[in-house]
């Protein structure tokens, strides 16, 4: 039984890490931290866990955590960066769910969050786990860098694309929208039910900090340098992302709905469309699964591609359990048997 510990336990990662891991027969939840919510009981905050969980949050705490043999951290940036080092020095292998450990360069990370990076010597070694792309490194990993929920869904629907050199990397565009749960559970005006409902906008415009974790992915697959323009939204709806993608085709391409399903023939997570069905985010609702699909429209030469996920499940906690599957040698599926929840 692998022994899991949970860093962050009150936000929706947390809880969402919380629902998917009580399915699954190989791992026990030993213990989940929360500074604010120390010494209450998880299913006082959370009711859906009454019966499930005998736990009560406690302070983060190494000592604590250095027992598990692996600890997820569902908190914001800045946190893990901190007592990751203590941790992997105890031999606990950690999946990080912020933004701590994506991107490999320490400057370009203290650059879009604004502060010095903690522990700049484990960024090189960190693992980026996108299964669809590093799943032979995730399965080694000590430190594992799960992916934001933007760049899993755009990185997933430009990789055929990129991998065969179809496209222009220099002109690529991602229009992506996503639910309000994407921008965290603490208090926010932006965020009250009576400034989203009703409303759809367009947010960091003029730089989003996925974009460099997005073109630092995708550089990988292309074999140099790419160039993303990246829009995102907000939905007015709790879960889910819809990212729309275009891109300029080098020459004229036939047959990239055979590339695609080729592609991703083995991936137990990607499901691509039949020709002429376009993904919605409400059937992916619930589900570690990411719903493609791409056209040509006019037979012109961009290439469309639309890609949903939920962004608190392969966005975020499905993925990372996924992850931690891979890691310990388990079935890549277990606990992440759930379909989408209809209607």
């Amino acid at each position: 039984m692998i022994r899991a510990g949970i860093v962050g336990g009150t936000g929706y990662t947390g809880v969402e890490l919380l629902r998917l891991l009580a399915s699954h027969t190989e791992v026990e939840v030993v213990a989940i931290t929360s500074r604010a919510e120390s010494g209450r009981r998880v299913d006082e905050l959370y009711p859906n866990l009454r019966g499930v969980y005998d736990l009560a949050f406690e302070e983060p705490d190494v000592r604590l955590l250095a027992g598990c043999d692996v600890v997820f951290f569902a908190t914001p940036h800045n946190v893990a960066m901190h007592m990751v080092p203590e941790l992997l020095a105890a031999g606990t292998r950690v999946i990080d769910l912020s933004a701590d450990y994506r991107i490999r360069d320490a400057e370009l990370w203290s650059r879009w969050y604004g502060e010095p990076h903690a522990s700049p010597e484990w960024l090189p070694r960190a693992v980026y786990g996108l299964p669809e792309l590093h799943r032979e490194d995730i399965r080694s990993a000590r430190l594992l860098a799960c992916p934001g929920c933007y760049p899993t869904a755009i990185q997933l629907g430009w990789l055929p694309l990129l991998a065969g050199g179809l496209v222009d990397t220099g002109t690529l565009i991602a229009s992506a929208a996503s639910g309000a749960s994407g921008a965290g559970r603490q208090a926010k005006i932006d965020n009250l039910l009576s400034e989203v409902s009703g409303s759809f906008k367009a947010y960091g415009v003029s730089g989003h900090r996925h974009l460099p974790e997005i073109e630092q992915g995708l550089a990988a697959v292309a074999g140099g340098q790419v160039a993303v323009t990246f829009v995102p939204h907000l939905l007015p709806m709790v879960r889910g992302i819809h990212a729309t993608l275009f891109a300029r085709l080098r020459a004229p391409a036939e047959g990239l709905q055979a590339l695609y399903e080729e592609y991703y023939a083995d991936e137990p997570f990607v499901d691509v469309l039949p020709p002429g069905v376009f993904p919605q985010t409400r059937t992916v609702k619930g589900a570690n699964r990411c719903q493609l699909s791409v056209v040509v429209p006019q037979n012109r030469d961009t290439v469309v591609v639309m890609s949903v996920i939920d962004n608190l499940v392969k966005g975020a906690s499905g993925q990372a359990v996924q992850c931690m599957n891979i890691m310990f040698g388990l079935a890549e599926t277990r606990g992440l048997e759930q379909v989408g929840l209809l209607p």
